[in-house]
């Protein structure tokens, strides 16, 4: 699986780089296409269930799912970046949520906290432990901090599928669910308001933005079960142990997986 998570995080790095104000999300998402493809990848979220973009490009209110267009991007502005790559048979898929320009203090505190607890939520991903310790350790960090977790969309099992078991939601009481076991990789991915929890789906059937129109965070990464602890995938070298590492230390690209079920896809196209 090294070789599309590897993949999605240098697309991660250079979308990065690429945001600015005055570029469009269309910009970005014809950025990513041709990179994935020049690379011997395959867009993965092309087509899929529909939807049309290479890329999922969610601004401010937008928490996942935003299609991207002509929309320019304004200082202040934040923007969540999902990209998802099939290569060699495998899936990667990785978010991050990046600032344009200089953004207020409460939106820099919420990325840099929604980017804590997907750390917070990775270490927990040991041989033995419950699939909820991941969601609690998640929620107990944000919660801290006086934002709130989206129940709607969990995180999920990735591989040969985008989206596999097992669901992993981001809250919940500890020691319940699936235990982890050796091999499993995992897409873990806070999805993170200043508000309230509560999100809508908006006319286009795909954008989740928040009911109460705050801001929202999105991080993700593809990570590994294994005997020496939780191994992230999608960075530069498809091999970073996650004991020790900080948010600030990551790399650019957050990677991510699936899985099927009611709340679990993240893909499921709903209407309001």
């Amino acid at each position: 699986m090294r070789p599309a998570n590897v993949l999605v995080a240098k697309v991660l790095r250079e979308l990065r780089e690429a945001v600015r104000p005055g570029v469009t999300t269309a910009d970005l998402d014809q950025l990513a296409e041709k990179r994935i493809r020049d690379e011997g990848g395959i867009p993965a979220f092309k087509g899929y269930h529909g939807y049309p973009a290479t890329i999922c490009a969610s601004v401010n209110e937008q928490v996942i799912h935003g299609i991207p267009s002509a929309r320019a991007l304004v200082e202040g502005d934040i923007l969540s970046i999902d990209v998802g790559v099939l290569m060699d048979g495998f899936y990667g898929d990785a978010a991050v949520t990046v600032p344009v320009g200089r953004i207020s203090e409460r939106a820099a505190e919420l990325l840099r906290v929604t980017e804590e607890s997907l750390y917070e939520g990775i270490e927990q991903a040991r041989i033995g432990a419950r699939v909820s310790d991941i969601g609690y350790a998640v929620q107990r960090h944000v919660e801290s901090h006086g934002f709130s977790v989206v129940r709607e969309f969990v995180g999920h099992g990735i591989g040969s599928a985008m989206h596999e078991e097992p669901q992993i939601p981001n809250y919940g009481e500890p020691g319940r669910g699936p235990r982890l076991a050796e091999g499993m990789v995992l897409a873990i991915e806070p999805m993170i308001n200043v508000g309230k929890p509560a999100v809508k789906i908006l006319e286009d059937g795909w954008t989740a933005v928040t009911r109460d129109g705050s801001l929202s965070a999105h991080f993700e990464h593809t990570v590994s079960v294994t005997a020496s602890g939780p191994v992230i995938l999608t960075t530069h070298n498809g091999a970073a142990a996650a004991a020790g590492v900080s948010a600030t230390s990551s790399a650019p690209g957050v990677t991510s997986v699936g899985a099927p079920g009611n709340r679990e896809s993240r893909w499921r196209k709903r209407t309001r």
